[in-house]
């Protein structure tokens, strides 16, 4: 298919349908709407040397505030793009927003040329928002998803499951056994993996998990670990150790500690998640669970790039493993 032949099916010049594929605003709504149509139709753009003249990839977050980690996803995803060649627009929720208009939205980003949608979300992005995508034959790919999507998804994460079930184990192997559970988004599957992970842990050492000493923050954000932080530590008796859920919650609780005179790890053992910019920075270094955020980037954007050139991909779902980072908020716990 070429452009002239989809300029005539169009009855338009093949200036006007080179402009709709570079994303040009100088194109009348339902001109553009015909012509995308009808690149859609003939598969215009479906194989690897076109893909490879026009490389371009949406990275979108629904999230209203976007953290430290969210920058590392940045830095992550743009940096594979750079290896492959492939330019990285970020995005967020603007004039047409995908809850709420999702075809105008897909048909925004189609007029914009990307090829495909990376995104990065508070929750997995609606089935009439992954149909408008599907109509403009621009694949999606969840990354890190707050909420476990379906086998027709095709997602990037981490083993939070075994993140924290490691986090809990360290605590455990310093003596602690009172130890409690700061989680960010409830709802969240990152958050509950996370905690099911302490959970095993605690329950496999014979450690039964307080109820008072399992919190969720709301999100992942350091202004909630102060507050919660500060809540956890006011029960009686108070706890040992803390595993935040995210570095940022984790930087909170190390501010909580100091306002209520604690010292850390002297008086309270402190364990983040991500191992984040922030994590080798806060007073003390902070002991983490290391997310692969960089091999995550990269992997999504690797198999959105084969989702748009119509490659066949490994798995729907992929897990990169998560790994303790030991520096030195946690000790052995004092008789």
């Amino acid at each position: 298919m070429t452009l002239a032949k989809v300029a005539d099916s169009a009855g338009v010049s093949v200036a006007t349908v080179s402009k709709v594929i570079n994303g040009r605003p100088d194109v009348a709504q339902p001109t553009r709407d015909k012509v995308l149509e009808l690149l859609r139709r003939y598969n215009y753009g479906g194989n690897r040397d076109d893909l490879r003249s026009h490389p371009t990839v949406e990275l979108f977050f629904g999230s209203e505030r976007l953290s430290i980690y969210h920058t590392e996803i940045i830095q992550s995803v743009v940096d594979a793009g750079a290896r492959e060649g492939v330019a990285v627009v970020v995005g967020r929720r603007g004039e047409h927003d995908p809850t709420t208009d999702p075809v105008a939205w897909a048909r925004d980003l189609a007029a914009a040329g990307r090829r495909a949608v990376i995104a990065v979300t508070a929750n997995t992005l609606s089935p009439p928002a992954r149909e408008a995508l599907s109509r403009y034959r621009m694949p999606l790919v969840l990354l890190d998803p707050e909420s476990l999507p379906d086998d027709s998804i095709v997602s990037v994460g981490a083993t939070n499951f075994s993140g924290g079930h490691a986090a809990a184990a360290h605590l455990l192997s310093l003596g602690h056994r009172r130890i409690a559970y700061l989680g960010g988004t409830e709802s969240a599957w990152s958050n509950q993996a996370r905690l099911h992970g302490f959970r095993s842990a605690m329950e496999a050492a014979g450690v039964k998990v307080a109820s008072e000493l399992v919190c969720h923050a709301g999100t992942f954000h350091a202004a909630e670990g102060i507050e919660h932080g500060e809540r956890l530590l006011a029960v009686d008796p108070a706890p040992t150790a803390i595993f935040a859920a995210s570095d940022e919650l984790a930087a909170g609780v190390i501010e909580a500690a100091r306002r209520r005179g604690l010292r850390v790890p002297e008086d309270l053992s402190i364990v983040g998640f991500d191992n984040t910019p922030l994590a080798p920075v806060t007073s003390p270094p902070l002991t983490t669970i290391h997310g692969p955020v960089q091999e995550m980037g990269a992997v999504a954007l690797r198999t959105a790039l084969q989702l748009a050139a119509a490659e066949r991909i490994d798995s729907h779902h992929v897990e990169l493993a998560t790994q303790l980072v030991v520096r030195e908020s946690t000790r052995p716990l004092r008789d």
